[in-house]
């Protein structure tokens, strides 16, 4: 993902007053099993935690039986929905909120908080958003807003009917992507479990997390198709506690991207491919930016993407602070740029070629990665040379080229720190003189 800033439309003022009010919590040790009745996992890095008690059973808001909604793929669901959640939200006792299976047509829908109870959403139906990308003004479709104790289940597909925006979405048209929307969003969500959901051909992110606090996001899958732009399958900041788990990735861009201001953060047992990777940043393309760490990624396959794990930040611009980033147990299947780090980030050539990156990377290691590699460049790193990357890592690494040629590391400012079997030799390969042009 390249140049865009989307993770939320909020000025600071509406930011201050949307913060979800503090709710007392259940905590249970880590691993501890707990039953659907007991109303779902809510996993963070270390610890569960569950939003409601397990002796208390969700009162159903149907939006075809209650709500008038109609299966009919003509009808507009969003005033159904938008009534359904306001009863169930503003209900005292836990509540779900139930799309029945069938094909629904969806304009756009704001769902707001603080509830007044935890609260579900049962999707079962297929929700089909607008294919003429001129019917959005701002980039939401489905947004959820300062709501706490929540979860988004039962094997529904949100559809973007991305394809029309994908033929107009060129780096020069900035005023025509601004406006594509986000398939879901989320915003000042904490304690919430997203389970079994498929977000399909979104016209822009699929999956955008800001200012989230403790959110599972397992079982997704998520479709688009490899020449989809800017079609990032999870993207977040600002947020702590973002567990990815057992999702499975197909995208025209990165498969998860991590912006500014994310924290203990864990990814795994997820499938990425086609698309760009697994990426932190880029970041220092704008002022301000919040430190990234604590970010863990591990037991993963990635396959016929352009990138496997990868840091990317601009040259020149502005300065940041990336820390303790572990890639662990990845196989890597005929991806361009397995393991990179790039501080001369550059898509599309426009960047200040000549300066050095400001962002400081620091703590990060790349443990027991195998696999293939579709160039011979299998390792990169490309650190910045007014800030050199610290304490990098390299244990355990096996790639081999995919051609007849050896596959070479290069290493630029960073003496990584190595151990075990190393195919290929660290730092072995030449380094390019100039920035990656490759988003």
């Amino acid at each position: 993902m390249a140049r865009l800033r989307l993770l939320s439309p909020l000025r600071k003022s509406e930011r201050a007053k949307a913060q979800p009010p503090q709710t007392l919590r259940l905590q249970l040790p880590p691993f501890a099993p707990i039953s659907i009745k007991q109303l779902g996992r809510f996993i963070s890095a270390s610890q569960y935690t569950t939003p409601r008690s397990s002796k208390v059973e969700s009162d159903a808001f149907d939006v075809v039986a209650k709500f008038g909604a109609k299966a009919d793929g003509k009808t507009d669901l969003s005033k159904p929905f938008l009534d359904a959640w306001k009863e169930a939200c503003a209900s005292v006792t836990p509540s779900t909120v139930v799309i029945p299976k069938g094909t629904y047509l969806l304009s756009k829908v704001n769902l707001e908080g603080p509830c007044k109870a935890p609260i579900e959403i049962n999707v079962q139906g297929t929700i089909e958003a607008p294919a003429d990308p001129s019917a959005f003004k701002d980039p939401n479709w489905v947004r959820f807003y300062s709501i706490e104790n929540f979860k988004m289940f039962g094997g529904g597909i949100f559809d973007g009917k991305g394809s029309i925006a994908y033929e107009k979405n060129t780096c020069e048209n900035r005023e025509f992507r601004a406006k594509l929307p986000v398939n879901i969003r989320f915003d000042f969500v904490t304690n919430a479990l997203i389970q079994d959901i498929t977000s399909k051909d979104s016209k822009l992110f699929h999956i955008n997390v800001f200012a989230c606090k403790n959110i599972t996001l397992e079982r997704l899958k998520i479709e688009a198709p490899d020449e989809s732009p800017n079609t990032d399958g999870i993207h977040m900041g600002k947020s702590e506690g973002v567990n990815i788990i057992a999702s499975d990735i197909k995208t025209g861009d990165d498969c998860i991207s991590i912006g500014d201001g994310t924290k203990n953060m864990v990814v795994k047992e997820v499938t990425c491919g086609p698309g760009h990777g697994i990426s932190i940043g880029s970041l220092g393309k704008f002022q301000n930016e919040e430190p990234v760490e604590g970010i863990k990624v591990s037991n993963c396959t990635i396959t016929n993407t352009s990138n496997g794990a990868r840091i990317k930040t601009w040259p020149g611009e502005h300065g940041g602070a990336v820390s303790e980033i572990h890639f662990e147990d990845i196989t890597m299947n005929n991806v361009s740029s397995p393991i990179l780090i790039d501080q001369q980030y550059c898509p599309w050539n426009k960047c200040k070629k000549n300066e050095e990156s400001k962002v400081k990377l620091s703590n990060i290691s790349f443990k027991n990665i195998r696999g293939t590699s579709a160039l011979p460049e299998a390792i990169k790193f490309i650190c910045s040379g007014s800030s050199p990357c610290q304490n990098v890592e390299l244990a355990d690494i096996d790639i081999k080229h995919n051609g007849a040629e050896p596959a070479t590391s290069q290493c630029l400012n960073v003496k990584p720190i190595t151990s075990g079997k190393l195919n290929p030799i660290p730092c072995s390969g030449p380094v390019p003189k100039t920035p990656s042009a490759a988003a």
